[in-house]
């Protein structure tokens, strides 16, 4: 196996932006990343793309990459689409990885896409409700359920019930969703840029059980773009970050018995990696909610489950912290771009670890991981990518 390198990176603001389509999104990534790597187009051999719901949104089920790709030069090479729910750019990327690593292409890219707002907002709840397995919810609910009813809404009331899943305490969220907003107005290129207080957080409107507003990420329209290399190509600027781990799990969601798979993705990474998560010096993780960045430190093993509030309302977590966990605003405040969210993650890690994040900068970073779920099926993520990247 070779060592692969991302050289370049590009992404767009993260925003509602209802006059731009995903072609022009995807132009803005594509070309900030080819410059950012310094290569020329025509070394680009493949690209990989993400996207989740193109086809529900825009009638555009097939094809996709190719249309919104169609006026830059990347035209030509192969192009492959890859949905895999909000998990499909970070497969795209673990697509792309592989091909690198193994020999099959020296230079690709890694595109990850999404158009999501929409004045149809049922069109919004059905792309919504695709991230789950319609069939097994009509056999239960009917198959109405499947289309008219706000599933995702009803899971967050279900999952954030104190009495079931989430025993956190509100304030330990709120403060969460606080410290994501204030990442957030760090980063230029996130959805939400102004900061909030814990009693903001807690007196805005209600979302599902005890999670408000703020606690939920915001569905969100952008694009990102990554350019990966073998370790010896010689035609791309030299900095960037190693891509010292890739792993994609799916979950079976048929047995409640057996471990959570984003637990299995992470040992495996940092197997591969050959790093254990005390090395880390940051980490981009997939907060749907709140409470979904508080279950996954363990999982990922940041620390024991009876250590997680504790982490929070010490601020180890927090910019300043031991261990900065999404300082790139993270889901609640750059924005979920579902299809473009996994690549958005890593353009953070390798952005830290160049160095180039400003006033979010941690100090000497040397070593990220990013982990990213797509979907829901049973009682486990459809899909889970973890990357580990080192300077």
């Amino acid at each position: 196996m070779r060592d692969v390198w991302i050289r370049g990176a590009g992404m767009t603001r993260f925003a509602r932006q209802p006059e731009q389509g995903a072609r022009e999104l995807v132009e803005e990534a594509v070309g900030a990343a080819l410059r950012d790597a310094e290569v020329d187009p025509r070394d680009v051999r493949a690209v990989y793309s993400g996207n989740a719901a193109s086809g529900l949104m825009t009638g555009q089920e097939c094809i996709r990459a190719q249309v919104a790709l169609r006026r830059t030069p990347l035209m030509g090479v192969p192009i492959m689409n890859i949905e895999n729910s909000c998990a499909s750019s970070s497969t795209a990327l673990h697509l792309a990885w592989q091909a690198v690593a193994g020999g099959v292409h020296d230079c690709v890219a890694v595109l990850g896409f999404e158009k999501i707002d929409h004045a149809d907002r049922g069109k919004v709840g059905r792309a919504i409700n695709a991230t789950m397995d319609l069939g097994e919810i009509a056999e239960i609910h009917g198959r109405a359920a499947a289309t008219e009813r706000n599933l995702f809404g009803e899971m967050l009331s279900a999952s954030s019930d104190p009495e079931r899943r989430m025993p956190f305490d509100p304030e330990v969220l709120a403060l969460v969703a606080v410290k994501n907003r204030g990442h957030g107005a760090r980063n230029p290129c996130a959805h939400h840029q102004e900061e909030l207080t814990v009693e903001q957080v807690l007196g805005a409107p209600v979302v599902g059980g005890v999670l408000t507003r703020p606690m939920c990420a915001p569905l969100t329209d952008g694009a990102a773009c990554l350019v990966l290399a073998a370790g010896r190509f010689p035609r791309a600027r030299q900095g960037g970050a190693r891509l010292a781990a890739s792993v994609l799990t799916s979950g079976r969601g048929d047995d409640m018995r057996r471990r959570f798979s984003v637990g299995q993705a992470a040992r495996q990474a940092y197997e591969m990696a050959g790093v254990s998560p005390s090395e880390l010096d940051l980490v981009e993780l997939y907060d749907l909610t709140a409470a979904s960045e508080l279950h996954l430190y363990p999982e990922l093993g940041l620390c024991q489950e009876c250590d997680v509030e504790r982490f929070v309302r010490d601020r180890v977590t927090a910019l300043g912290g031991r261990l900065p966990v999404n300082p790139s605003g993270g889901l609640l405040a750059r924005g979920h771009a579902i299809g473009a969210t996994g690549v958005a993650q890593v353009i953070e890690l390798v952005r830290q670890l160049e160095g180039r994040c400003g006033a979010r900068q941690v100090p000497s970073a040397r070593l990220g991981l990013a982990e990213n779920t797509g979907g829901w099926v049973g009682t486990d993520v459809a899909a889970c990518c973890v990357h580990v990247l080192q300077a």
